[in-house]
């Protein structure tokens, strides 16, 4: 038999404490450790939701990787089936696809925008647009059947008063003449990101290839989507490789960038989140511990004569230190699984009705965002235990000072 373990029990029970000092200091030590741990999982779980749900919306208008001529981005390079195939095959590679960039001005009757248009191709992905649709349906990019469809934002959509099904020109201002083109509004999405809303418009792209005086095989360039997030750069470099010394139909030679280089700021701001969550790791696994030692220590000395006793039976100092420990990990213990129905209890309630609202100009987004990882859950469960046992062992040592004799004459 355990004996450290066994008297542990025996002191963690109901049935065996109904001392009035030390009920009340191993609440409020499983309290401290339950409230240490939820806030923890609140917070990587809402920072960890925010920071993917960001970075998918810039994903979302910017795919993981882009090809450029290596001029710059106002010289198009062709890009045929073959060499989206080229691209798709690079090792971390999910999907390419073309598009053509032209600039312009969408009048109405009583207003005027300026905005880039972004022409798509069949192949594009229209997963993350069709999550952001707040009104219509996308068209059918590329089909031949829709003449000049537009995608606009609720941002245009409000400024402009435009609703699905309206039809509008737009003005494109080239080297020497001004051309005019009627489109149909299509579908109005909302992201949240200001980058975009306020001046992102889809359409097809011949229509953006016909206004940019290309032919059916010039774009502006490819979008690369990847399978692994943090495999980008080593990804981005096996697209280089296939790019390197290849010229196109026209011998123009292309590049790729990576979304983290084509948007710095926002990337650099995200990684800035983390020093946050490092920060209020560290003042609430700091809290669980104090809170530990404090009532660590008001158990061992309300313990004095019972300690004495277990001396005087021949118990030993290491003995009675373990003792003392196995009854804190069964008070951590308790505060996990408190602090882990709190936490996720939070973090699920927040996830699945959105309670939490927040300003979407400010935020990217309309509420506090969630997301659940299991394994850094555990993780942190594990270190939380393991620091709190840790910061004890020195408290413990107090039990080596505890003379048998005098100990027990105390009441």
């Amino acid at each position: 038999m355990n004996f450290p373990l066994f008297i542990a029990k025996r002191i963690y029970s109901d049935q065996g404490d109904r001392r009035k000092v030390s009920r009340p200091a191993i609440r409020i030590a499983t309290v401290g450790v339950a409230i240490g741990l939820a806030v923890m999982i609140i917070t990587v779980s809402v920072v960890l939701g925010f920071k993917h749900t960001v970075r998918d919306k810039v994903v979302g208008f910017g795919s993981h990787i882009q090809v450029y001529n290596l001029q710059g981005n106002i010289f198009p390079i062709c890009i045929n089936d073959s060499t989206l195939k080229a691209y798709e095959e690079a090792d971390g590679v999910r999907h390419a696809e073309r598009f053509a960039m032209t600039q312009g001005i969408l009048k109405t009757n009583d207003d005027f925008l300026g905005v880039i248009l972004k022409g798509v191709g069949s192949e594009y992905d229209t997963q993350f647009l069709q999550d952001c649709l707040v009104e219509g349906e996308l068209p059918t990019f590329s089909d031949g059947k829709s003449k000049y469809p537009l995608v606009v934002s609720k941002t245009m959509a409000d400024k402009l008063r435009l609703h699905v099904g309206d039809r509008l020109f737009a003005y494109f201002i080239g080297n020497d003449d001004v051309r005019t083109r009627r489109f149909t509004v299509s579908a109005i999405y909302q992201t949240n990101m200001k980058r975009f809303d306020d001046m992102m418009c889809l359409t097809d792209l011949s229509v953006t290839q016909r206004l940019n005086g290309w032919d059916s095989l010039q774009c502006t360039g490819a979008e690369v989507l990847v399978n692994d997030f943090d495999r980008l750069k080593e990804t981005n470099r096996n697209l280089l490789d296939i790019l390197h010394g290849k010229g196109d139909r026209d011998n123009e030679m292309s590049v790729s960038y990576t979304i983290t280089d084509i948007y710095p700021q926002v990337f650099s701001w995200l990684e800035l989140l983390d020093i946050n969550v490092w920060i209020i790791l560290g003042l609430m696994i700091a809290v669980a511990g104090f809170t530990m030692i404090s009532g660590l220590l008001i158990i061992i000395l309300e313990r004095t004569q019972m300690i004495g006793i277990l001396k005087a039976l021949g118990a030993r100092n290491a003995t009675i230190r373990r003792t003392f420990l196995w009854f804190a990990v069964f008070i951590i213990g308790r505060g996990l699984l408190w602090g882990n129905i709190i936490g996720l209890g939070i973090v699920l309630l927040q996830k699945y009705t959105g309670l939490v609202k927040l300003d979407a100009q400010t935020y990217y987004v309309n509420e506090a965002p969630m997301e659940v990882n299991l394994v850094l859950i555990a993780l942190i469960n594990i270190v939380t235990l393991l620091v709190s046992v840790f910061v004890l062992i020195a408290p413990s040592y107090l039990v080596s000072h505890i003379h048998p004799a005098r100990s027990m004459h105390y009441e």
